[in-house]
């Protein structure tokens, strides 16, 4: 299931920063607008410890994470949806996306070019989503419209600028939470993050507690765009690989088959189903099934995030 996420906001509000930090691809970055012309596609591995833990149980030869594709579009501006600032073809981009990755600025730092007059992340995305609004009302075709695509808000932070984070009772932020109290948003230091992407596990720690991260930024930001897609993941696990596999939150279990295989679905005919911690208790397959652990579900099963399945197909 091929399914991408757009990285969008105001020029130099440090998304390119952030793509390198989530995909360890290099793409261009600089202190000016429109620094990205055409699109930077990377595909970026789930994180998710349920499947590292069942790869260990299973001695697996390999441990294949789920995946989702993230795209790096440039900067808009106001006339984006007039051709300003070649906003015709970003917003192209935008409208080829499954979702968005809204990049605000909460930081102040006289170093680093600011399009807009002052620091004020809720007129940010008001601009941006006034854009994206002008250009659905020329949109012809009505039925991939950008003001309708989920939304998620990613506030870039700065460990060397002041952040509005930092003084809750500011009027900028203090509006900012309000229109974010019933919407999906992270919080990521973008230019630390990327700093850490090379560096090994353990100097990683150190580096967080040197700033104060003590949670991973990046890895959040992934699992929220993950969940923002509506996706989940299901297990096989054995020997030769453990796998999370991608699919639609409330699909069958002949559906998510065909994950595996397309024919799997046609061809359908149980699924042997246990949760992964089940398994985990067990320490094994075959104990999991002495244990009376393992159910067989049939075509009107709907799979669980965390589902362990083996599939009976003809």
């Amino acid at each position: 299931m091929s399914l991408s996420i757009g990285i969008v906001g105001l020029p130099n509000v440090g998304k390119s920063t952030l793509f390198q930090a989530l995909t360890k691809k290099s793409v261009l970055i600089a202190n000016y607008p429109f620094a990205t012309i055409d699109p930077s596609v990377g595909v970026v591995a789930v994180p998710d410890e349920r499947r590292e833990k069942l790869a260990a149980l299973s001695e697996s030869k390999k441990d294949i994470p789920a995946a989702i594709e993230f795209v790096d579009i440039a900067g808009l501006v106001r006339g984006a949806s007039e051709g300003e600032g070649l906003g015709n073809q970003f917003l192209s981009h935008i409208r080829a996306v499954d979702a968005i990755a809204h990049v605000v600025r909460i930081f102040e730092n006289p170093n680093i070019t600011n399009t807009q007059q002052l620091i004020d992340p809720l007129a940010d995305i008001e601009l941006i989503n006034a854009e994206l609004m002008l250009s659905d009302i020329e949109q012809k075709d009505k039925s991939r419209l950008l003001a309708t695509k989920p939304v998620l808000y990613v506030l870039n932070k700065e460990a060397e600028g002041h952040n509005l984070s930092d003084t809750p009772d500011d009027g900028r932020w203090i509006r900012l939470m309000d229109f974010l109290k019933d919407k999906k948003y992270v919080i990521v230091d973008a230019n630390v993050e990327n700093e850490l992407r090379e560096l090994h596990i353990d100097d990683k720690q150190q580096f967080r507690q040197e700033y104060g991260m003590f949670d991973d930024g990046i890895n959040a930001l992934i699992r929220a765009g993950y969940e923002l897609l509506g996706l989940m993941s299901f297990f096989t696990t054995g020997k030769d690989e453990t796998r999370a596999w991608t699919i639609k939150v409330g699909s069958t279990a002949p559906r998510a088959a065909a994950a595996i295989h397309t024919d799997f679905e046609t061809k359908f005919i149980r699924a042997e189903v246990i949760n992964w911690q089940k398994l985990l208790e067990a320490k094994s397959w075959s104990k999991a099934r002495d244990l009376g652990w393992i159910r067989t579900e049939g075509k009107e099963y709907i799979v669980q995030d965390g589902d362990v399945i083996e599939f009976l197909h003809g």
